[in-house]
């Protein structure tokens, strides 16, 4: 096992992989950038190291300031967590020739899986049924027409390097369909540096359901069950459960082997994450898969006794899994407590003046910040995770509604009253929202 680990990362998640290396009993290094050198992840790390200024494409998603930080504080490995460098595949194997460990998949499948169109062609070879869209990357200037009708409207434009719904547009008809490009190259470009779109079929009465992988280097493959991230606003993930309600067992066991089936060719190692989207009448189709921890591993780690942090560590580590397929024991729901941006001409405070986080049985809370800290405006603003766990659906739910209320924040408004809208809301409690149903209902009141 690793002695010391740089995390490459800030916010809840390098919270949660500190815990982890404490767990372990392994030296955990921050980097940070200097908006973050009083973070709460920073004040609870073993070590810190600054590696630049507040801007992220010069601190977190600087290359050579990663590498350089980990050979100064002497780490033998760097965790990325997710988003930020977590995907990418330059990061990995400029670690690799320094002599760092990269806890996470090797940078062929981080390139790989990284560009959403090569990652479709390889599942589909690999047998996996995968949502129709484009066969290449639509070329610049090119005319998107002849590609849309084939695919057929509604269809959605897509980041070839995309990720959390930027460089995203849905489009309904043909008269919109050139602006949409355009704007989500433009969008893709400065989010990720790659403006290549292409397009997919938009299946709007679907579910997005994604299945955990794991793999080691010893040829192991194990999932995890499924979790259902249907709850979405603006395209970004709000609420995510563990398991999927609503799913017929034939249903889930065709999902696990699909995804066994693509982690198997890809002779993966580490955590993945393969996605699909559910039609309403059981079909499933692949529509990307990531290489990284997720957002939502919190709920898996609830119904599975797994700590998925722990594990992707043995595994990079090079030891064999520790887990074997299995089924989930209970419910697990995770609400994402965001701040919200301010309204135009709106002036809020970015301080955490008070926070209380909710509390009770099978109630689970992954913190970002603390009372007294700023949020900056250059990362996105997840302050908190609420996990609610059951031993069934209604008992989670209840919890959750208990732990929601009692939740306190004081300071920059969050999603706190849109998720205590959302646990009471019908439709939800019934269980297998469509993504379609969930933009209404995390629709804004003067939207």
């Amino acid at each position: 096992m690793f002695r010391r680990v740089l995390i490459a990362n800030r916010g809840e998640v390098a919270v949660r992989i500190i815990r982890a290396c404490h767990e372990l009993d392994v030296t955990a290094i921050a980097a940070h950038s200097t908006a973050d050198r009083d973070a709460l992840h920073v004040r609870l790390a073993d070590e810190r190291i600054c590696i630049g200024p507040e801007r992220p494409e010069a601190s977190y998603l600087n290359i050579p300031a990663i590498v350089s930080a980990a050979l100064a504080t002497r780490a033998d490995a760097v965790h990325p967590g997710y988003g930020f460098l977590s995907e990418n595949g330059d990061l990995a194997e400029a670690l690799r020739h320094s002599g760092v460990a990269f806890v996470g998949p090797r940078a062929r499948h981080l390139r790989l899986m990284g560009d959403k169109v090569r990652a479709r062609r390889f599942m589909a070879r690999a047998g996996v049924p995968v949502l129709r869209g484009s066969e290449r990357a639509l070329e610049d200037g090119a005319d998107p027409g002849e590609d849309a009708a084939a695919i057929g409207y509604p269809l959605v434009v897509k980041a070839v390097a995309g990720g959390g719904g930027r460089g995203l547009r849905v489009v309904e008809r043909a008269a919109d369909l050139a602006h949409a490009v355009a704007l989500a190259r433009r969008e893709a470009m400065t989010a990720f540096g790659d403006a290549r779109v292409f397009l997919e079929h938009w299946v709007s009465d679907a579910r997005h359901v994604e299945v955990q992988v794991l793999g080691d280097r010893h040829g192991g493959v194990a999932v995890l069950g499924e979790r259902d991230c249907s709850v979405q606003r603006r395209n970004q993930k709000l609420v995510e459960e563990a398991p999927a309600p609503a799913l017929l067992p034939a249903v889930r066991s065709a999902l696990h082997e699909a995804a066994l089936a693509g982690a198997r060719a890809l002779r993966y190692h580490g955590l993945g994450t393969m996605e699909f989207l559910l039609g309403p009448d059981g079909r499933f189709e692949f529509i990307e898969m990531n290489p990284r921890l997720q957002v939502e591993h919190t709920v898996t780690e609830a119904v599975s006794g797994v700590d998925l942090v722990v594990e992707s560590f043995r595994i990079a580590a090079g030891l064999p899994l520790a887990v074997e397929d299995g089924g989930a024991a209970g419910h697990a729901i995770q609400w994402r407590i965001y701040a919200e941006p301010p309204r135009a001409g709106e002036r809020v405070t970015r301080t955490v003046e008070r926070l209380h986080p909710g509390g009770g049985p099978g109630i689970r809370v992954d913190l970002g910040v603390a009372a007294g800290d700023a949020v900056p405006a250059h990362y996105e603003p997840l302050l908190a995770k609420l996990i609610a766990y059951g031993r069934t659906r209604p008992e989670a739910l209840r919890r959750a509604r208990a732990a929601l209320d009692d939740f306190r924040i004081d300071g920059p408004p969050t999603t706190l009253p849109l998720h205590r809208r959302i646990v009471r809301d019908p439709r939800f409690v019934a269980g297998g929202m469509s993504l379609a149903q969930a933009r209404e209902l995390t629709r804004e009141p003067d939207a």
